[in-house]
Formats: C-alpha cells, sequence, structure tokens
C-alpha cells in the first residue's frame, strides 16, 4: 500500500510566483467540486489522454446545460476528506477534442447544471449562488498573502487569521454578503485589522442581562472601557452598551432603534475603548490584553446564514455555563476546555425577540502569555499555499524533531494524542452528562505548545445538543434548561449532527490532511480511530456507547449539505429540526475493504439530486 494517494506530476508544487487569481480559482473549484461530489453526481472515473501519450485518472461530468462535458484531473484521492484537483478540460458533447477551461468557468457550468437536474430554486437563487461563489473567490484570491502559516508557538489570533480558504467543504467558503472589500481589511480576520468598538448609552429601562459571572454582565463591558468610560458622558440612568462597527452602523438605520436615538433614549456615542480584531467567525472578536472576548451579530451572511445571535442562544450560553459550575463537569474533562459565553446584555425594543444590540461575553483564556501555541484545528488542516507545507505538517516535523523520532512515529504519536484531547473527552461528556457538542473543526482549539497536542478547547453557544432521555436529570440541576428553546433533542438527532460535526468535519480532516502530507497512510490512520472507538465503546456505558458503536457499524455516516442549502438559499441556523440539512456519505469507518481500496473513489460518494430535492 503506497503512503499517499496516487498523484500526478501536475501534483508537484506549482510555480510559487502563480497568481492569486489562479490560486483562488483552483481552491473554489475544489471546494465546490467535492460539495457536488457528495450531494449532488459522484460523476464517472476515467483515464485522460495527455499531450504525449501520457494519461491522467480524472473525473468526468455531463453539464448537459452548458452543452459541456468536464473533466477534471484527479491529484489526490481521500476516502473522507476532499479530493484535490489539478487540470480541467471541456467539450461538446458530441466533440472529439478536449479543451483546457479555467476552474470557475467549471464551476459555473456545474452551479448551472444542478438548477436544471434537482430543480434547487428558481433563477434568482441560482444568481445569488453565483453571486456568492464569485465573491468568495474573490476574497480568496485578496486574502492570499496576508494570512502566513503560523509556528507552533504563534499566539491564538495567529491561527484564527490564517485561513485564506476557508472551510473546505463548502461550496462559498469565503462568501462574506454585506461585507465590503475595504470594510474586509480592517474587520476581517485575515486582514488582521484593529478597531475599537462603537458605544451607545442605553436608557437602563431597555437593558436586558443575565450572567453566570459574579458580576452582571454590563458591568463586565464598563470594564473595557476603565478610565475612558467617564469621558463618554454616560448619565446616572444610562448604561453603556458596545455594538461591532459594522453592526453599529446598521442599529442607527434600524426605524426603531432611530425613534429611540431621536427621543434620546439610545444614544450613540462612537468608538472607544481598548482595540479588538476578528476571529477566524469575524463576528467574534479578541484581545490579548482582556479578559474576555465580546460576540456580536452582524449584519452580514457569513456562507449559509445571516450572523445573528438569537434570544435562546444568549440564554444557552449563560445556562450552559452554570450548568458546568453546578454539576462540577470540569472535573471529568482534565485535558479539555470548554469556553463558556458567561454572560448577555441587549436592548428590548418592543416585541422584537432580537433588537441587534445582543453582545455575547466569552471567557477568554488565551491571555497573559497562554495564548502562545493555541490552534484551532481548521488552521492545522486548511489546505496550504503553493510550495509550502500545512501547518499540521510543520507542527509533526517539529515535534519529531523535539522528541528525537522519526517523522512517521511522531505522526502516529500526534494522532493518537489529538484523539486524546478532542474524541475522548467529548464522547465521554456526551457518555456521562448527556451533552454533545458542535465540535466541528473551527469550533475546537488545541494546544500544541509543547508540540504534541496537550490540552483540548471548545467554543460556541450555539453548538450545545443536550439528550431528552437525561432532561429530567439535567433540570434537576439547572431548572432555567427547561424554559430555553433548541436545547434538547432526541439521540438519534444528536448522533446525527454529533457524527457530522465530531467525526466528519473534524476528525477526518485531520486524517486527510495527514494523509495528503505524506505524513502516515489514510487507510491506516482511519483503522487506528476504529481501534480507538473500539476501546472507547468498552469503556462506556451511557449514550456515548450507542454513538459510538454507530460510528462503527453503519455503513454511512451524516454529512451536511452546504451545497444544497446555498443552492436553495437556505439559512441553516433557521431549521431548527435539522430537516434538509444533512445528506449521508459512505462510512470510511465501517468494512476494511472500503477502508484499503482507493480505487472504488465511486462509493466514496453517495451522489444523486436527492440530496438537494
Amino acid at each position: 500500500m503506497p503512503r499517499a494517494a496516487p498523484v500526478s506530476e501536475s501534483a508537484l508544487p506549482p510555480d510559487p510566483v502563480a497568481s492569486a487569481t489562479a490560486i483562488a480559482e483552483g481552491a473554489t473549484f475544489r471546494s465546490f467540486a467535492n460539495c457536488y461530489l457528495r450531494e449532488v453526481d459522484a460523476g464517472r472515473r476515467v483515464m485522460h489522454a495527455l499531450d504525449g501519450g501520457a494519461i491522467a485518472p480524472a473525473i468526468e461530468w455531463s453539464a448537459a446545460r452548458s452543452h459541456l462535458v468536464l473533466r477534471a484531473e484527479l491529484i489526490g484521492w481521500s476516502a473522507c476528506g476532499p479530493l484535490r484537483f489539478g487540470r480541467i478540460w471541456a467539450k461538446a458533447p458530441d466533440a472529439a477534442e478536449w479543451r483546457p477551461v479555467e476552474p470557475v468557468t467549471a464551476v459555473l457550468a456545474l452551479a448551472h447544471e444542478l438548477y436544471g437536474a434537482a430543480g434547487a430554486g428558481d433563477r434568482a437563487t441560482e444568481l445569488d449562488l453565483v453571486a456568492r461563489l464569485i465573491d468568495s473567490c474573490r476574497a480568496m484570491a485578496r486574502a492570499l498573502g496576508r494570512c502566513p502559516a503560523p509556528c507552533d508557538d504563534a499566539p491564538f489570533i495567529a491561527a484564527e487569521q490564517a485561513l485564506a480558504f476557508g472551510h473546505f467543504m463548502h461550496p462559498a467558503p469565503k462568501s462574506r454578503d454585506g461585507l465590503s472589500f475595504w470594510q474586509e481589511k480592517v474587520y476581517a480576520p485575515e486582514g488582521g485589522g484593529r478597531f475599537q468598538l462603537a458605544w451607545f448609552a442605553v436608557d437602563r429601562a431597555l437593558i436586558r442581562e443575565e450572567s453566570a459571572a459574579n458580576r452582571p454582565a454590563t458591568a463586565l463591558l464598563a470594564d473595557l472601557l476603565g478610565d475612558a468610560a467617564g469621558s463618554l458622558g454616560a448619565g446616572p440612568a444610562e448604561i453603556l452598551l458596545p455594538a461591532h462597527p459594522l453592526q453599529a452602523e446598521a442599529l442607527r438605520l434600524d426605524p426603531e432603534v432611530a425613534a429611540r436615538l431621536a427621543a434620546g433614549r439610545i444614544r450613540a456615542l462612537g468608538p472607544a475603548g481598548p482595540a479588538f480584531t476578528a476571529t477566524s467567525s469575524v463576528r467574534t472578536v479578541y484581545s490579548a490584553e482582556q479578559r474576555l472576548m465580546l460576540k456580536f451579530s452582524l449584519p452580514v451572511r457569513i456562507t449559509n446564514s445571516l450572523r445573528v445571535s438569537r434570544r435562546h442562544e444568549l440564554a444557552a450560553g449563560v445556562a450552559m455555563a452554570r450548568l458546568f459550575r453546578s454539576a462540577g463537569i470540569a472535573a471529568d474533562l482534565p485535558n479539555f476546555t470548554v469556553i463558556h459565553d458567561i454572560a448577555f446584555a441587549t436592548v428590548e425594543l418592543g416585541d422584537r425577540p432580537e433588537s441587534g444590540f445582543e453582545v455575547i461575553l466569552r471567557e477568554n483564556p488565551f491571555t497573559g502569555g497562554a495564548e502562545h501555541g493555541i490552534a484551532m484545528v481548521a488552521a492545522l488542516t486548511a489546505e496550504p499555499l503553493p510550495g509550502e507545507r500545512s501547518r499540521l505538517a510543520a507542527c509533526v516535523e517539529r515535534a519529531a524533531l523535539r522528541a528525537g523520532i522519526h517523522r512517521d512515529r511522531a505522526a502516529l504519536a500526534w494522532f493518537d494524542a489529538y484523539l486524546g484531547v478532542t474524541l475522548d473527552p467529548l464522547v465521554r461528556l456526551y457518555d456521562r452528562h448527556g451533552i454533545a457538542l458542535e465540535a466541528h473543526q473551527q469550533n475546537t482549539l488545541v494546544d500544541i505548545s509543547a508540540g504534541f497536542p496537550s490540552r483540548g478547547f471548545y467554543r460556541d453557544n450555539q453548538g450545545f445538543y443536550l439528550s431528552a432521555e437525561r432532561r429530567g436529570a439535567l433540570c434537576r440541576l439547572l431548572p432555567d434548561l427547561a424554559a430555553i428553546d433548541g436545547l434538547f433533542f432526541d439521540d438519534a438527532e444528536i448522533a446525527r449532527r454529533f457524527s457530522y460535526y465530531l467525526v466528519v468535519n473534524q476528525l477526518f480532516a485531520v486524517v486527510s490532511r495527514m494523509a495528503a502530507d505524506g505524513l502516515a497512510d489514510e487507510p491506516a490512520l482511519l483503522a487506528r480511530l476504529g481501534r480507538r472507538l473500539e476501546a472507547l465503546a468498552s469503556t462506556l456505558r451511557g449514550p456515548g456507547r450507542s454513538f459510538v458503536r454507530l460510528l462503527l457499524d453503519s455503513p454511512v455516516i451524516a454529512v451536511k449539505a452546504n451545497l444544497g442549502l446555498r443552492a436553495r438559499g437556505v439559512d441553516e441556523l433557521e431549521t431548527r429540526d435539522g430537516a434538509g440539512v444533512y445528506v449521508t456519505m459512505p462510512s470510511p469507518l465501517y468494512g476494511a475493504a472500503t477502508r484499503a481500496d482507493p480505487s472504488r473513489i465511486a462509493d466514496a460518494f453517495p451522489g444523486g439530486a436527492r440530496a438537494i430535492a
């Protein structure tokens, strides 16, 4: 069995001076084509004749609506992660000669085919998808050169701001509808800009807040201003409340806010206080000098969704912080930390569930020197720039040097240590307490300051899934949970979501990245993961055991239908029951033959328009 997936000569690092546009186009095709393969059409495996008599493996699709047949050279295969593509060709269905085409031209042809074949939506939604694809590609091109690969001991924010290409299994991973090119230089993470927050003085009677800390949310927010608070001139009946500068502009244009501004019940004070910078989510901001991160609503559609902090999410964050404290859950997770959203504050405007003023106060453990060597998994597994190594490869190689062992041995030791601080604690948390986390690769962080992963972290108040079977026990620990919408799910639904976020999105990304970098064989890593799951299952007694057995015994696994959602113009955050959000793919954890045979590429994707119908 060869160490890495089969590659052709075009898999060699391209010219390092290749244009940012060309690199961004290639990344756009890679992400879109992988979604298309999983959700729409698995294509046909063929061999393409090259000039000079050589041949190259390729995948062929029909794009009948555009009167084309497309072929994409396959230069890197994976059973669990993204395929990697080289050159792309097209021809008319009745023609003999293939001609090269640009990656985005191929993407647009596949997008057009998507709507005709599947009836995914009307012309308006097709044009919206095309706009988002182009916007994402252009944003990637602008980001290139701003995103140097951080080293092991780089600060937390360096990894947050290093994603040039975004999530590799989303058709438009860098799409940010509502953020202009000049604003992204300051407010997008890859721009690295620092900015002050916009502050408002609000009539105390309009404020709603909750806190799991020992002080109110508004008092903690006032601490951010320090001595500057006095210069803002807030009256004794007013509360100082920050907003993201982008949101502040949108708020001033809101008629109900404008009416209260005119009445003097809300006053816009302008920028003040310390400078913050964007994390990878854009709307959560960070400062190494502050003990809190802040998360805001934004008037921006990022990937699939308008980023709005919903009222039930605010309550869930505070409630979960209280639950973890009262139940002593942290003691069960010695090498894993949940970063809690400990408080929130907002303005109430009549019967509106959200006003747009929502601000979430998040713990910031990455300050005072503790910020070094912390990286989200998405930064470790990101596709490297042409001619460069991935951050994961660089990390493993440095760990091997520090430990004085061969790189192959270090890679397996690194993988085992990573599973110990991510997979094990997350599954045990679900098994013991009935709490599953939306632990995708952007929400999961690891401490790699010592080379090998030593601690895992989780963040996000939108990603708690509590077992309905444990509802009584959990509500006895914290009665507030019973009144919060969208926290409890049956275990079958949790298994579907947990399978995708923890396994497909996160663990498989690490496996495929290590294989693509030549650090270890993908089948060997999947087998190692399978054995880890078997050993874990033998120690579990609750819902975690059923979840792990499902991973091992089911021939399919849930995967998020990001292309289908985008094609239909669906905001996934509005689909509370998960309907239409997930499809299935054959599970690479099921069956040794499938794991070990890379020629069975068609089996790796379900294909078919059912995924988005």
